[in-house]
């Protein structure tokens, strides 16, 4: 079967070329473009400057300060009178506080130095003379009748709280307090595990009786002392 068509009448033959040309020519343009330049006439600007209308600046008017003249120097007198000095002047005679071999020398008696007692406390196991427990007078060692006596005067007063027993609160109050140097007691102080415990510790130590106080060089003394309670439940 034979074609239709002349092969040279075909359209899309030379395409191909034509569309790189086509391309070239759009790409110059676009160069040509790009690269365009134009300036402006110069004829159109004034060049010139006034001069008088730039310098022409105001200048501020200063106030001038005038400082005052100083003063004249005072005149002179014309005469000086010279006044003679007739009046007498006392002078003051200042004595010797030396003393003379003719001067009586008094002498003065000797002065009594008063010693000022001091507040001195001395521990209970340092002190020469101990606090004297009531009953221990005789003893030949008065330090331990004390610690013994102490330990039945515990043993007799000594109550167990109900409501620390209620609780099941037990363990040691460790008590401080002080005879005095007339031989009461004082200044008491505890550390427990339960207030009520230490609240009866305080009332034990509150019946000890009067002492005989301390001395200590043979004078009276404020002496400490410890000892601990021992709340136990059974």
């Amino acid at each position: 079967m034979e074609p239709k068509k002349n092969p040279k009448a075909d359209l899309t033959r030379n395409s191909g070329l034509y569309f790189v040309i086509g391309l070239a020519v759009v790409m110059l343009l676009v160069w040509r473009g790009l690269e365009w330049k134009t300036y402006e006439d110069d004829g159109n600007f004034d060049y010139t400057l006034n001069v008088e209308d730039e310098l022409d600046e105001e200048v501020p008017m200063t106030e001038q300060i005038k400082t005052p003249p100083p003063p004249p120097p005072p005149a002179a007198p014309e005469v000086i009178e010279v006044v003679e000095d007739e009046e007498e002047v006392e002078e003051t005679v200042i004595e010797s506080t030396e003393t003379s071999q003719e001067e009586e020398i008094i002498e003065v008696e000797d002065v009594e130095v008063e010693e000022v007692e001091e507040d001195v406390d001395v521990p209970f196991a340092v002190i020469e003379d101990v606090p004297i427990f009531p009953g221990c007078e005789r003893k030949s060692d008065k330090r331990a009748c004390f610690n013994e006596m102490m330990q039945k005067h515990i043993r007799k007063n000594f109550r167990y709280p109900e409501i620390a027993q209620e609780m099941g609160v037990q363990g040691r109050v460790n008590v401080i307090f002080t005879i005095q140097k007339d031989g009461s007691i004082g200044n008491v102080r505890m550390r427990g595990p339960d207030k009520n415990l230490e609240k009866e510790a305080a009332r034990i130590i509150g019946k000890l009786p009067k002492m005989t106080p301390g001395k200590q060089r043979g004078r009276a003394v404020r002496v400490p002392f410890s000892i601990p309670i021992t709340f136990k439940l059974q």
